[in-house]
């Protein structure tokens, strides 16, 4: 989970955001600051019977492992003068991933943003309608933001393909091959690269993707294009250590998988030729390496 440095200013109000499994969740302890009151009503709000069946009706909705059968006895429960229901309360009984609450630095009580906006519809609709706006800027700023940062490494691809083109004419292009063979060379360079990252030539991603515009590297993801932009890099090297085509591809493949695995911070991430390195795209009439394998 990841708060630091995400926050909102609604009417003067500092709202934390945490990301929790890939989902936006708003600090209803923050919510509540700028209201009489404020720490009681979260609890105030959570006992309500109609807060009870909303929250379970977006659990059945968006938690498999929603308790059905312990949030029927507390939905039988609410509205009783004697009835009580905190949020760690109604996570432990139902396995609710809707609302949590936690200790810390960056501590408190948490709610999807489906949730939050509920909860701050019983706080003031006004206060709502403020919460969407700053909410929506704050998603269209991140938006904005990821965009220019894959414009960037899609840039810093091709910049770092000029330099691989470069190597590729001097080392791999012989002089008398024409215009025509030479550009078979390149596209071979790069369906090198696109095996190494993507297990796949860019033919073969066309016939998978018949109706999907541009090209496969379009489609990357900003991980990709990262990694993509350094095998251009190392590939150029290897060029010019005089690899052949098989050993460069099966080096760049071990790269390509391990800053994957880096970038991702994941161990599960699979060898992306699936298992032993793919093989080489079929060499063309101008395929050649510096060591003159045709």
């Amino acid at each position: 989970m990841s708060t630091k440095g995400r926050s909102i200013v609604v009417k003067g109000t500092v709202v934390s955001i945490a990301t929790r499994n890939e989902h936006d969740y708003i600090s209803l302890s923050d919510m509540v600051r700028g209201f009489e009151g404020q720490g009681a009503l979260i609890e105030q709000w959570i006992r309500a019977k109609d807060t009870v069946l909303f929250l379970g009706v977006w659990e059945q909705l968006n938690n498999a492992g929603f308790n059905s059968l312990e949030f029927e006895g507390i939905r039988s429960e609410a509205g009783r003068n004697s009835f009580f229901l905190s949020v760690k309360k109604w996570t432990e009984r139902t396995g609710a991933i809707g609302v949590y609450a936690s200790a810390g630095r960056y501590g408190g009580t948490y709610a999807h943003r489906d949730i939050a906006f509920e909860f701050g519809s019983w706080l003031s609709p006004e206060f709502k309608l403020y919460l969407i706006k700053e909410f929506q800027r704050l998603k269209d700023d991140e938006a904005a933001r990821a965009s220019r940062e894959w414009s960037f490494q899609r840039t810093l691809s091709k910049v770092n393909y000029r330099i691989h083109s470069d190597a590729i004419r001097e080392h791999v292009v012989p002089p008398a091959l024409t215009n025509l063979q030479i550009s078979f060379v390149y596209a071979s360079e790069g369906d090198l690269l696109n095996v190494a990252l993507f297990g796949k030539t860019a033919g073969d991603w066309r016939k998978d993707n018949p109706t999907s515009p541009g090209n496969m590297r379009d489609h990357a993801t900003l991980e990709q294009l990262v990694v993509l932009s350094n095998l251009e890099s190392l590939n150029s090297v290897l060029i010019h250590q005089g690899l052949s085509t098989g050993e460069r591809l099966e080096q760049l493949n071990a790269i390509a998988i391990v800053q994957m695995r880096s970038l991702l911070g994941s161990t599960t991430v699979k060898r992306l030729s699936a298992g032993k390195p793919a093989s080489a795209p079929p060499p063309t009439s101008g395929h050649f390496s510096r060591r003159g394998q045709k």
